[in-house]
């Protein structure tokens, strides 16, 4: 009797749990792959009808496809960007000592407790014709330059959004790399950067890839960022899953974009996490 109760504890603790997240997730995902196969008719709606004609109608459109592509293009730059920006800030952060590290820590971590479409009108402003971007320009000599509903401002936004994303995963990594083995490698007589490249870069490379997947995940779903810097016609997923179920009112065409971007996601990043695994296995052995 002991037996069957220690065994069935942990079902019964995580039960809660798994019943919120099935009802939060899985059912709406299980519903939005039901509702992407029905047929859809202007004049009636949504049709209790099976077909794949959306998804024919999606892969076979140039339209669709060339706003995918800026999608993963976006997401893509902008991972590579918070990865170049957040992995020195983070091993400068790693090197500070308090009280300055909690200060920029700090620093770092919050700007998430504003909305993050507060934070994307400020970029409106600070990009737009008259803003302070453009009246920096105009005092240099440079004139008016065209930033607000561009790619550039789009992918401005999402770092600023995404950093701290990647920032707090690297420095966890770094939290635990003992600072005795980088200065061993610098007795031996190797440089700065060679201690950097054959030393602590390794041992965060986990911390990089959770940031990465983090950071790629959530710019390839944006929506509000896209919506407002980007404007009407520099669409992204988001903002046309959003056009399909609100604007068009065609929902299964909706569903079936939302599914493929979901699917498409899914396979970069199980692609990257395996490679970038296999490589640190390489590396750390």
């Amino acid at each position: 009797m002991s037996g069957a109760r220690v065994s069935t504890t942990p079902w019964l603790l995580a039960a809660p749990g798994a019943l919120l997240f099935a009802a939060l997730v899985l059912v709406p995902l299980a519903l939005t792959v039901v509702l992407s196969f029905h047929a859809y008719d202007v004049a009636r709606g949504v049709q209790d009808e099976f077909t794949l004609a959306h998804y024919a109608a999606i892969l076979s459109d140039s339209y669709f496809l060339s706003i995918f592509w800026r999608t993963l293009r976006l997401a893509a730059l902008t991972t590579l960007i918070c990865a170049v920006i957040g992995a020195p800030e983070a091993y400068v952060l790693s090197r500070m000592r308090e009280p300055w590290r909690s200060i920029f820590l700090l620093a770092i971590i919050g700007p998430l407790l504003v909305s993050v479409v507060v934070r994307t009108f400020g970029w409106s402003m600070l990009l737009g014709p008259t803003g302070l971007v453009n009246d920096t320009f105009r005092g240099l000599g440079i004139g008016t330059v065209k930033i607000l509903y561009t790619e550039t401002a789009i992918v401005i936004a999402l770092v600023h959004v995404m950093l701290p994303f990647m920032v707090i995963p690297v420095w966890t990594s770094l939290q635990k790399l003992d600072p005795m083995v980088e200065a061993a490698a610098w007795t031996l007589g190797a440089s700065r950067f060679t201690a950097l490249r054959r030393v602590v870069l390794p041992q965060v490379t986990m911390g990089l890839l959770s940031g990465s997947l983090v950071v790629f995940g959530l710019s390839a779903s944006a929506f509000a960022i896209p919506a407002l810097l980007g404007g009407r016609r520099l669409k992204m997923a988001a903002t046309l899953v959003y056009d399909e179920y609100m604007h068009e009112l065609n929902w299964p065409l909706g569903a079936a974009i939302a599914m493929l971007v979901l699917v498409i996601n899914l396979v970069i990043m199980l692609a990257y996490q395996r490679v970038v695994e296999a490589r640190a296995k390489r590396t750390l052995g």
